[in-house]
């Protein structure tokens, strides 16, 4: 039987001493490979915590965070994680950002450049390469952040709220541009937003949580073909579906 890329258990972290401030609790999920998975909940549901867990930045309180059935315990070349600040070294050009983790690792001059180049040519950044951050926009620097992280060939891609920053129009044009680097690419991608519209048109699967402290609530798979339509019933009812999933948490829940 095949591994699960991605899994929790129980997972459960608590910050400080007794009793504590407890973020998440018995929070299972499971990620199939190449699977696009955007997690979405309430602000402060513990989505960003679980992504450093799953990263390998955090230990948990309990259970456990799993890639390929074992233990995520720090960070790993196999975990790549992507933020919503876009972390750019300012005095590196875009292919010295990109290749800052081959540099690190080792990676022959020679092999750190045409890597580079793969990934500044998949992001569409070609004719920036020598560009530096603060002459890009929000949206070129974000490809940056996208294509220094996929070089280093990571087995899965986290996100958290990549595109929170952006205005509508660009935050759109980039949601496109992910999904085509996702079937290209075919990494495993577990995305967290707080835009139900969002990981409507980018999932596989929607993951809901609850209110701090955050557990998995409810799964749904989303069954629509690509490009999405965004303005079909369907996509709408799916849309619907989750925004009530998300009310239903904070009403339920004391």
């Amino acid at each position: 039987m095949e591994l699960n890329t991605i899994e929790t258990q129980n997972l459960t972290k608590v910050y400080g001493e007794k009793p504590g401030i407890k973020a998440l609790e018995n929070l299972d999920l499971t990620v199939k490979e190449n699977e696009f998975t955007c997690i979405v909940g309430p602000s402060g549901c513990g989505k960003s915590t679980l992504l450093r867990i799953l990263a390998g930045l955090e230990t948990p309180t309990k259970g456990k965070a799993l890639i390929k059935g074992q233990p995520i315990k720090k960070p790993t070349p196999k975990i790549g994680l992507v933020f919503q600040e876009y972390t750019l070294f300012p005095w590196r050009t875009v292919t010295e950002n990109i290749q800052f983790g081959l540099e690190i690792k080792g990676t022959p001059k020679k092999q750190r450049k045409q890597t580079a180049q793969q990934y500044i040519n998949l992001v569409g950044l070609q004719g920036f390469e020598n560009t530096y951050p603060t002459q890009l926009s929000g949206g070129m620097k974000q490809r940056v952040s996208i294509a220094r992280t996929l070089a280093n060939n990571p087995t899965v891609l986290l996100m958290d709220e990549p595109f929170g920053a952006l205005d509508a129009q660009t935050r759109n044009q980039m949601q496109r541009e992910l999904l085509r680097i996702w079937q290209k690419e075919k990494k495993t991608i577990v995305f967290v937003t707080h835009n139900v519209d969002e990981a409507v048109y980018l999932a596989d699967k929607i993951a809901v949580m609850t209110k701090r402290p955050g557990t998995i609530k409810q799964t749904t798979k989303i069954e629509l073909p690509r490009e999405r339509d965004r303005t079909s019933p369907k996509f709408n009812n799916y849309r619907t579906q989750i925004l009530n999933q998300i009310e239903t948490t904070q009403t339920q829940q004391t």
